[in-house]
């Protein structure tokens, strides 16, 4: 009697190693810290000099969050950036790591290196303020930008990783999504004193990195939770 051996269910989770797990945390707690970072400092912040200009006020509608990485708050938003920034993409290596059973292909280490390029970013945005304009918004558009690829590859990847599927589906949508919140912000942005303080820059930037942000968090919490 000849038994058939059945082919293995594509439905059957993928179970990530302790070390991928654990990278992957900082997917979660990297947005979390800048999240709670810019909320509180943007009480506290009593204005800044920019280019000889002062802001007696911040304004978190008008002003972006790199406003923050200016005058008394500038050590602590600063110090956020980097931080943020390390701990991304410390948690991609864990999410990609817990998603591949083989060997990283050139579509998967392109997912990878964009979205890492996110967290680089944002370190970059605070190791260089505002002043530092070139270089500080290459890095912002690091963070937002990169993503714009990045989610779609990375989508597109994780459609193929068995229990990932459904996400891989949802993270296509961030592609579109990202790209019109960043559009958004430079239709918004006057790059101006005058623009600073009226508008609503600061909040469709907001809304971006939130956006970006709560995609590394559920990619994170996914790898986090496959045990």
């Amino acid at each position: 009697m000849t038994t058939t051996r059945s082919a293995p269910s594509t439905d059957t989770p993928h179970h990530p190693d302790p070390t991928a797990r654990r990278l992957a945390l900082g997917a979660i707690l990297g947005p979390v810290l800048f999240t709670l970072s810019w909320l509180i400092l943007g009480f506290v912040n009593t204005g800044y000099t920019l280019f000889g200009h002062r802001f007696t006020d911040y304004s978190p509608i008008s002003q972006p969050i790199s406003g923050l990485g200016m005058g008394a708050t500038a050590p602590y938003m600063n110090t956020a950036f980097v931080v943020t920034g390390l701990m991304l993409v410390a948690g991609l290596v864990g999410v990609f790591r817990a998603t591949t059973t083989a060997g990283w292909s050139v579509p998967h280490r392109t997912a990878f290196a964009l979205l890492a390029c996110s967290g680089v970013g944002q370190a970059v945005c605070g190791i260089f303020d505002l002043e530092a304009v070139m270089p500080h918004t290459l890095g912002f558009v690091l963070a937002l930008g990169a993503p714009i690829v990045g989610f779609l590859l990375a989508g597109l990847h994780l459609r193929r990783v068995p229990g990932w599927r459904r996400f891989g589906n949802w993270l296509l949508l961030g592609s579109p999504l990202t790209l019109a919140l960043l559009v958004g912000f430079f239709l918004a942005f006057q790059p101006t004193a005058d623009g600073a303080e009226h508008g609503i820059a600061g909040l469709v930037q907001r809304a971006g990195i939130l956006e970006v942000h709560a995609w590394f968090v559920a990619m994170g919490r996914l790898a986090y939770r496959r045990r």
